[in-house]
C-alpha cells in the first residue's frame, strides 16, 4: 500500500524538477510529483516544456503542427458487466435493458449509419464478462451459440468489416493472451484503460474499484504486457481524481512507460479526468480540476517523450481546448457525429467544425486518423493482420498513414491473403555452404522492443549451495532420484545443478546407472527429416535467429507440393518420420496446417507426421476462432500423429517474457500439450537453457513437466536444448550469456534423467547443438536417445550452430559406439522398427 499522507512539494523542488525536465534529464518519482503540483507561472513553464516535446515528436513523425482525431461510431455491445465500479453509469442491470446484448443487426445498423456519414471507426465498448455474473447474459449467448462475450464480439467485428468497412476498435476490458490472439485478426486496434496502479482503491472497502475483479491493477498491467507480446496496437490511459495520491498517479505513468518502451505497442495514452455522475456511489466526489488535468497531461508528455501520442477527451474539458493543447496533447480521440458517448452521456461530443476551429485557433491543424495510428499503419507487419490490410489500406493515405478524409468505408471480404511461395527455399541446403546472408534480420533495432527495458527484467539466481546439500543430494539421487523434485528437497536439487569436479562425475555416474535400469543400454534414434515450411515470422522471439521478415534475403515459404516432395524424398531415403515446424507466418491460411499434413499423407501414406509446436497450434486456433481442442481434432483428422513439445524454452513466465517477447505463456503451453495428450496425440518435451535463466527456474520447469506427465502420460521423451548464442538477438544485444557451460550441459542432462525418473523414460541429447563428442559424453551421463538423422536442419544452423544439419545412420551409430553402447533404430513413439 502506498502512504496516502504526502508532503506538499516546495517551490524549490518544483523549480528544480522544471530545470531537469527542460534539459531532458531523467526524472524520479519525487520530481514528477513536484511537477504535478506546479501551478501559476510554474505550470506555464511545464506546459511550455511539454509542448516543445510534443512538437519535436510531430516533426519527427513528418506531421508538424498536426493534431489528430478519429471519426467514429460508438457501439455499446452490452452494458452488463461483472464489475461494480462506483463511478460508472455505463454498466447497468438486466431489467433496465431491452436485451442483454445488441443483436448483430442492431450493431450493423449503427455501423451503416456511421459509414454513411463518413465515420471510419467502430468503437466497441462493453462490460467485462457479464455472463459470469448475470444469468440473462449467459442465456442470451447460449441461445445464439456463442461460448462467451469475446466470441460474440469477434463475430460482430467480422460482420462490421464485411458489411460496412468500418474498422473495429475493441474495448472489452480484461483479456487473456489467448483472447488477444483471437481478436487481433478482426480489429486493427484494441484498448483498455489502466486507470490506476493503486491497489488499495481496488482492495479496500469503499474504494472506487472495490468488488470489481477486473480492476485489480496487477491484472490490468498483465493485459498491457500481453497486448505487447501479441503485437496489438493498444490504447491505454489513466483516470485522475478517483482518490489516488500524486505518487500513485506517477506510479501508473511509470508503469505505462515501461511497457511502451519494452513492446512499442501503446499507440496512445489517454489522460482522463474524473467527472462525478448522478446515481453512482461517487456522485459526491469533486470533479478533477482542469489545471490538475493539464499538469498531468504535461507530465505524461514529458515522461513518455516525443514519440508518444497523448490524448484528452474533448467532451470532458469544459471548452479548455487551448489549455490541453498547450499541455502537450496531439490527439482528441474518437469523436462521433452519429452516436453519443455512452460512457459519459451527459457530455456530448463537440461538433467537428468547432473542434477544428478551436484547434486552429491554438495554431494546429486538425487531421483525421484511423483507429490504428499512422506509425502502425505504415509499419504493417507485425502490427496489422493480413486479413485487415485491405480494409485499412482502403481508408489510409499510404504516404502519411493518416485517414483519407474523403474516403468512404465499403464492406470488404474478411479473408486470407493470397499465398506467395518462394524466397530462399534452398536455405536448408545452402545454410551449410554459403550460410545466412547477415547475422541479424532487417528490423533488429525495433522488433524486439527496447533492449534496456528487457535487460532490466533479467532475474538473478539465488545464492550458492552448501557441501552438505550436495552430499545429501547425491545420496538421494542414488536412492530415490524422482524425490529431488519435491519442494522439501529443493536445496539438494539446486546443489546438484551446481555440481562440479568429482561431484559432477558422481552425479553423471548415478544418472547413467538410473538410465541403465530404466531403458537398458541401447542408444536409440529415428530416421527422419526436418521440414521447415516457412521462416517468415513477426513474433519477435529474442533468442531466435531463424525468423525473418517477408522481405528479408533469407526468407522463404514452401508450397504444399514442395513440402510433399521433401517428405517423399525422405521416405525413399528410409525415413519413417517428418518433423515440421515453421515461423508464425501471418500469411499462412487458417487451413494451412491441416493442408500440409494432408499433402504429406496423400503423397506418403505411411509417413509419421510429427508436426507443429504448441505456439503454432495456439496461434492457428486463435486465428481460426476455435478452441485449441477443436483445432487439434481437425489436425488429427487430417493425419497428424504427434506434436513436438518445443516452444517451451523455460516454463517460467518471468524468463519467457525476457526471452520470447510474444510467445505463448507457460500456462498456454501446458494447455496445448495436455489437450493433445487427452486426444491421444503424444508429444515430446523440451527445455532450452543457458541464456537468461538459472537453476531455480530449471527445477521449476521440470516440476511443470512432471505435473503434466502425471496427469496425462503423454510425453514420449525429454530433450535438453542448449542455447545457441552466436546469432541470437538477445545475445547480440548483450543480455544473454553465450550458452551453457560444459559443466552445465553435463549437469542438466544428468538431472533430467534423475528428476524425470519414473515419469519420462527417454532422455534425448541434441547432436546438432552439442556436436558428436559432446553427444557421446551426454550418453555416458544419463541419456539414451540421439534424436533423428534430420536430413536438414535450419533453426539451429541459422543461430550459429557449427555441427551441420544432417547425420547418416552410420554416423549416429558411431556416436553411440564412442559412448561404448549399441545403437537401435526406433519409431517416433519409441517402438521397435523392423530389422
Amino acid at each position: 500500500m502506498v502512504d496516502r499522507t504526502e508532503a506538499v512539494p516546495t517551490e524549490a523542488s518544483v523549480q528544480r524538477a522544471l530545470r531537469r525536465a527542460a534539459t531532458g534529464r531523467a526524472l524520479d518519482v519525487a520530481e514528477v510529483c513536484a511537477l504535478l503540483a506546479a501551478r501559476g507561472p510554474a505550470l506555464e513553464e511545464l506546459l511550455r516544456i511539454a509542448g516543445e516535446v510534443r512538437d519535436a515528436g510531430l516533426r519527427e513523425a513528418g506531421r508538424p503542427g498536426v493534431v489528430t482525431f478519429s471519426k467514429k461510431v460508438f457501439i455499446p455491445l452490452t452494458r452488463l458487466c461483472r464489475d461494480r465500479c462506483h463511478y460508472c453509469t455505463f454498466a447497468t442491470v438486466p431489467h433496465r435493458l431491452p436485451a442483454a446484448y445488441l443483436e448483430k443487426d442492431e450493431v450493423l445498423a449503427i455501423a451503416r449509419e456511421g459509414a454513411a456519414q463518413g465515420c471510419k471507426e467502430a468503437l466497441f465498448t462493453l462490460g467485462d464478462r457479464p455472463e459470469e455474473r448475470w444469468p440473462a447474459a449467459r442465456q442470451w449467448l447460449d441461445e445464439r451459440g456463442y461460448d462467451s462475450t469475446v466470441d460474440y464480439l469477434r463475430a460482430c467485428a467480422v460482420a462490421v468489416l464485411e458489411e460496412t468497412g468500418l474498422l473495429p476498435h475493441l474495448n472489452p476490458g480484461v483479456l487473456s493472451w489467448a483472447e488477444l490472439q483471437r481478436l487481433k485478426p478482426v480489429a486493427p486496434s484494441m484498448g483498455m484503460m489502466l486507470e490506476t496502479t493503486a491497489t488499495r482503491l481496488w482492495s479496500e472497502p469503499g474504494g472506487p474499484h472495490f468488488g470489481s475483479p477486473d480492476k485489480e491493477p496487477a491484472v490490468r498491467l498483465r493485459v498491457l504486457d500481453d497486448a505487447g507480446r501479441v503485437g496489438v496496437p493498444f490504447t491505454t490511459g489513466i483516470l485522475i481524481g478517483i482518490g489516488e495520491t500524486l505518487a500513485e498517479r506517477v506510479d501508473a505513468l511509470f508503469a505505462i512507460r515501461r511497457r511502451m518502451r519494452e513492446y512499442g505497442h501503446l499507440q496512445e495514452l489517454i489522460v482522463q479526468n474524473f467527472r462525478a455522475k448522478p446515481d453512482t456511489a461517487m456522485r459526491g466526489m469533486p470533479d478533477a480540476e482542469l489545471h490538475d488535468l493539464a499538469a498531468t497531461v504535461a507530465v505524461a508528455r514529458v515522461l513518455l517523450g516525443p514519440k508518444a501520442r497523448v490524448q484528452a477527451p474533448p467532451n470532458l474539458i469544459e471548452g479548455e481546448y487551448d489549455l490541453l493543447l498547450r499541455a502537450g496533447i496531439d490527439d482528441w480521440g474518437g469523436v462521433s457525429p452519429v452516436t453519443p458517448d455512452h460512457v459519459n452521456p451527459e457530455r456530448p461530443w463537440p461538433q467537428l467544425d468547432e473542434l477544428a476551429r478551436r484547434t486552429a485557433r491554438a495554431g494546429f491543424t486538425l487531421r483525421e486518423r484511423l483507429t490504428i495510428y499512422p506509425e502502425y499503419v505504415r509499419a504493417g507487419d507485425p502490427w496489422l493482420d493480413p486479413r485487415l490490410l485491405p480494409h485499412v489500406t482502403a481508408l489510409a493515405d499510404p504516404a502519411t498513414g493518416l485517414a483519407v478524409e474523403a474516403a468512404r468505408p465499403v464492406g470488404r471480404p474478411w479473408q486470407e491473403p493470397e499465398e506467395v511461395f518462394g524466397g530462399r527455399t534452398d536455405l536448408h541446403a545452402t545454410i551449410d555452404t554459403s550460410g545466412r546472408t547477415g547475422d541479424r534480420r532487417g528490423d533488429f533495432d525495433s522488433v524486439y522492443g527496447d533492449w534496456s527495458a528487457v535487460a532490466g527484467r533479467v532475474s538473478a539466481p539465488a545464492g550458492g549451495s552448501s557441501d552438505p546439500d550436495l552430499r545429501a543430494g547425491l545420496r538421494l539421487a542414488a536412492d530415490d532420484p524422482a524425490a529431488l523434485l519435491a519442494p522439501g528437497h529443493e536445496a539438494k536439487a539446486l546443489a546438484l545443478f551446481g555440481a562440479d569436479g568429482p561431484a559432477l562425475d558422481e552425479l553423471c555416474r548415478i544418472a547413467d546407472d538410473v538410465r541403465r535400469g530404466a531403458v537398458g543400454d541401447d542408444v536409440t534414434y529415428v530416421v527422419n527429416r526436418n521440414i521447415n515450411f516457412s521462416n517468415v515470422c513477426y513474433v519477435g522471439c529474442r533468442f531466435c535467429a531463424f525468423a525473418q521478415r517477408e522481405t528479408d534475403a533469407d526468407a522463404f515459404r514452401l508450397s504444399l507440393d514442395q513440402v510433399a516432395d521433401r517428405a517423399e524424398e525422405a521416405w525413399a531415403a528410409g525415413a519413417s518420420e517428418v518433423c515440421l515446424q515453421g515461423g508464425i507466418d501471418p500469411k499462412l491460411p487458417v487451413t494451412g496446417y491441416a493442408d500440409i499434413v494432408r499433402a504429406i499423407k496423400a503423397r506418403v501414406p505411411g509417413m509419421h507426421v510429427h508436426a507443429f509446436s504448441p505456439m503454432e497450434i495456439v496461434t492457428a486456433a486463435a486465428k481460426a476462432g476455435v478452441p485449441v481442442k477443436e483445432w487439434l481434432l481437425q489436425l488429427r483428422e487430417a493425419g497428424l500423429d504427434t506434436i513436438p513439445g518445443t516452444a517451451a524454452e523455460i516454463l517460467d513466465d518471468d524468463v519467457r517474457w525476457v526471452l520470447t517477447k510474444g510467445k505463448l505463456p507457460a500456462a498456454a503451453w501446458v494447455e496445448v500439450v495436455s489437450t493433445a495428450h487427452e486426444l491421444g496425440i503424444r508429444s515430446s518435451s523440451t527445455m532450452m537453457y543457458g541464456h537468461v535463466d538459472h537453476p531455480g527456474q530449471w527445477l521449476a520447469h521440470f516440476r511443470v513437466l512432471a505435473g503434466v506427465q502425471d496427469r496425462t502420460g503423454g510425453f514420449t521423451e525429454f530433450v535438453a536444448l542448449p542455447f545457441v548464442h552466436t546469432n541470437a538477438p538477445i545475445y547480440l544485444a548483450g543480455i544473454a550469456r553465450p550458452g551453457p557451460t560444459w559443466r552445465e550441459n553435463r549437469a542438466v542432462h544428468a538431472m533430467a534423467r534423475l528428476l524425470l525418473h519414473g515419469r519420462i523414460a527417454n532422455i534425448q541429447c541434441s547432436w546438432v547443438k552439442l556436436g558428436d563428442e559432446g553427444t557421446a559424453a551426454m550418453l555416458r551421463g544419463g541419456c539414451n536417445d540421439l534424436g533423428g538423422t534430420l536430413m536438414e536442419e535450419t533453426i539451429s544452423r541459422m543461430a550459429g550452430s557449427g555441427n551441420g544439419s544432417a547425420r547418416t545412420e552410420e554416423q549416429l551409430r558411431a556416436i553411440a559406439a564412442a559412448a561404448g553402447r549399441p545403437a537401435r533404430k526406433r519409431t517416433t513413439a519409441y517402438g521397435h522398427t523392423p530389422a
